[in-house]
């Protein structure tokens, strides 16, 4: 089996992470002795990450254009990438698989909270600027999904993400019965391998990794009020952004300016009581499953995503985001041993694995 992945930033050999998620899954197909070719839409240079080939548009054009791939994938498909390369070469594809993550089928301004003061997001002229560009987005995509349904399928990362494709894209939902699969992300296969250590010594009470700190849709806000409501206990954030540089931290928070990779993240959950991942919108929330996987007792955001995709976790508790949050009020009685039979919900076998399965299919019909 072939396949084309279009994605439109990816990982390289020199330690730059970007859609590390798409990368996760294209190293288990290779496993799994699937011949998959990566269009980097970023990169104009060619190269090979764990045995994943990866190419830029130039040598699709120049190399690959005459490749009879079986599948054609596409990973939170863009107008500037996926749509144009789309129009310009489907002909050349007998099979499309879509996989929505989050933002390339919503309305921003309708999900998303309100950004940061301090960031360019902001701006009304931003605001604006994105309110058409969203319009004009769901308008083309909605045209050319029913177009070209007969020959695609259509993957979720959660229930939330397709109902929020069926509200924005405005399909009808029998024009997809049959061809549309709710598929969790996998979490990282040193989470399902390795288990939290509730014996070890702590050095927080509290840690909240992410990546971007400056996307309110984090709750970076959350973290540090409630550091500062409970200064008795000790808080961690790791990400990168600016978020306290333009807002007092709290004296018992400490914040490490940061990318951490998946061992790293590891020794710092190991070094923490509880993780503390409040979201205000999510499609998913990767970073939360793969915490909850690993077995370190997860606090997050009591919103419908969370509910769905953590709600049978023994390990998490839900928080509102909005109440000014006690330590003591929250009754944080997990069970120490409850991580000894891990939950293998967003393990490979069960999320990759149901992606394989489905190409499989779509090979055989």
């Amino acid at each position: 089996m072939k396949i084309l992945v279009l994605s439109a930033n990816y990982p390289r050999p020199d330690g730059y992470v970007a859609q590390y998620f798409i990368h996760t899954r294209n190293k288990e197909y290779v496993k799994r002795n699937i011949d998959v070719s990566v269009l980097s839409f970023s990169t104009n240079t060619d190269y090979v990450l764990d045995e994943v080939k990866v190419y830029s548009y130039k040598s699709y054009k120049e190399m690959l254009i005459s490749t009879k791939f079986d599948i054609l994938v596409s990973h939170a498909p863009n107008l500037r990438n996926h749509y144009l390369f789309l129009k310009k070469y489907n002909k050349m594809f007998n099979k499309f698989v879509f996989f929505f993550h989050g933002g390339e089928v919503l309305k921003s301004s309708e999900i998303y909270p309100m950004p940061y003061p301090y960031t360019k997001k902001a701006s009304k002229l931003y605001s604006a600027f994105n309110n058409l560009y969203d319009d004009l987005k769901l308008r083309l995509w909605k045209q050319f999904f029913i177009k070209y349904a007969e020959k695609s399928k259509f993957v979720f990362v959660s229930n939330w993400m397709y109902e929020m494709f069926i509200r924005f894209v405005k399909i009808k939902p029998s024009l997809i019965q049959g061809s549309s699969y709710i598929i969790y992300n996998s979490s990282g296969k040193k989470f399902e391998l390795n288990k939290y250590n509730a014996e070890s010594k702590k050095e927080y009470d509290f840690i909240t990794i992410r990546n971007i700190l400056d996307k309110s849709k984090y709750c970076i806000d959350v973290v540090n009020n409630m550091a500062k409501n409970n200064p008795s206990y000790k808080f961690c954030v790791v990400g990168k952004g600016e978020y306290f540089n333009y807002n007092e931290k709290a004296s018992n928070l400490d914040f490490i300016s940061s990318h951490l990779n998946h061992d790293k993240i590891i020794q710092y959950l190991n070094k923490s009581k509880y993780a503390l991942m409040p979201t205000r919108a999510d499609a998913q929330g990767v970073m939360a499953c793969e915490m909850a996987t690993f077995g370190i007792p997860v606090i997050t955001s009591n919103i419908s995503v969370c509910k769905e995709v953590l709600g049978d976790f023994d390990n998490v508790k839900f928080i509102d985001n909005d109440d000014e949050i006690f330590v003591e009020s929250l009754n944080l009685d997990f069970d120490r041993n409850v991580n000894s039979q891990k939950d293998k919900k967003f393990f490979t076998e069960n999320t990759i694995g149901k992606e394989v399965e489905l190409f499989n299919n779509i090979i055989g019909e």
